[in-house]
């Protein structure tokens, strides 16, 4: 069962805004004390919106369970501290600009002296050296330079992600080298240093439409919810303009489509539609037959032909639908005085309220536990 499988961890997190806390929100979750380390100004997140009695939902979202000290570390005293705290830790996990723990003293290299056992993971946007380096990263940016938007968004316009993607997947992927190291470290008794870019992750995300560029004659175009290759696949019109999701994979679903669901089993044989490249090339043709069948039903009576006849559907849901999905699992957490609810972790198995600390809430604790 997982449960507290990193318990007994010290992670100490040099973090804001989104990939790093949403790294030590993995940790903290696992069970590892995650003690977060802010400016004296606080992690820029906090301001992000004002949504819980004018404090952030989405910082609730990303630090609950963590405990929060605020170091100005150009302060040499404060920069002690944070010494003393990553001699006692496990793992130290950052996300300023490349280079910049470095010049602090706070490299794997200079730290594993004292702390031999020590793992470090550093997320930069482009790489910790080289020609992005220095770039200023976001994760709309991001989105961009690895040519995710030229294959999101209509035919006529591109468009970003709507979720901050870039962020999450490499938050998820630094969590992933940090648990890496640690099998390590257990082998070995040695530390070791993680490194994470954005564009790193999220051009391996790429890698369909970047093989199709380069073997396949030229990365797809942008199709709104259609597939690039697929057919049928995509939203279609119900009767009173409600629209239904589907996607026939195979053959074998296509017979079942046409015989159970467009009633009409005559097009399973038509040699325009024999395979999935026939019905690509055709998909237009298809939709609209597609199209021409739905308008003249209720949703729910589609839905209930689908799946009966085995075929992938799925409603076109806005967030508020989401919110009160029956298959959605809420996680709770508090934050000063209110509590707030929100999507649990889709691996924990403690969905029980975190405590979203205040700015700088344990540092005359910390400073007392980790004096010199």
């Amino acid at each position: 069962m997982l449960q507290n499988e990193l318990e007994g961890l010290l992670v100490i997190s040099l973090e804001q805004a989104v990939a790093a806390p949403y790294c030590g929100l993995l940790l903290a979750d696992a069970g590892a004390r995650v003690i977060k380390v802010e400016r004296p100004e606080g992690d820029f997140a906090r301001q992000y919106d004002d949504g819980v009695n004018g404090e952030s939902a989405i910082f609730a979202w990303l630090n609950r369970g963590k405990e929060s000290i605020t170091l100005n570390l150009k302060n040499a005293e404060d920069l002690s501290v944070m010494k003393a705290m990553l001699r006692n830790a496990d793992v130290f996990v950052s996300n300023l600009a490349p280079g910049r723990v470095a010049e602090m003293g706070l490299s794997g290299q200079t730290l594993r002296i004292e702390n031999p056992k020590l793992i470090t993971c550093t997320i930069s946007g482009y790489g910790e050296t080289g020609a992005g380096a220095q770039k200023k990263a976001y994760d709309f940016l991001v989105q961009g330079e690895v040519g995710l938007c030229s294959v999101t968004g209509s035919r006529d316009t591109p468009a970003r992600v709507g979720i901050s993607v870039t962020d999450l997947s490499t938050g998820l992927t630094a969590f992933s080298g940090i648990l890496r190291a640690l099998i390590q470290q257990g082998k070995s008794g040695i530390g070791s240093d993680v490194t994470v870019s954005m564009f790193d992750v999220m051009a391996d995300w790429m890698n369909m439409p970047l093989m199709a560029h380069r073997y396949m004659g030229g990365a797809p175009e942008r199709s709104g919810l259609q597939h690039s290759f697929i057919a049928p696949y995509g939203a279609f019109d119900c009767k009173e303009g409600k629209q239904i999701l589907l996607s026939v994979q195979n053959n074998r679903e296509w017979v079942s489509f046409c015989n159970h669901v467009l009633e009409t089993p005559s097009l399973a044989t038509d040699p325009r539609f024999a395979n999935n490249p026939s019905r690509f090339e055709n998909r237009d043709v298809l939709d609209q037959i597609v199209s021409d069948c739905f308008e003249t039903l209720e949703i729910d009576v589609v839905s209930s032909r689908l799946d009966r006849a085995g075929i992938a559907n799925g409603a076109l849901n806005t967030v508020a639908d989401l919110s009160e999905h029956i298959c959605l699992k809420n996680a709770r957490a508090s934050i000063g005085a209110a509590e707030v609810t929100m999507a649990a972790l889709p691996l924990s198995l403690n969905n029980e309220t975190g405590i979203v600390p205040a700015l700088g809430q344990h540092s005359v604790h910390l400073r007392k536990e980790f004096a010199l």
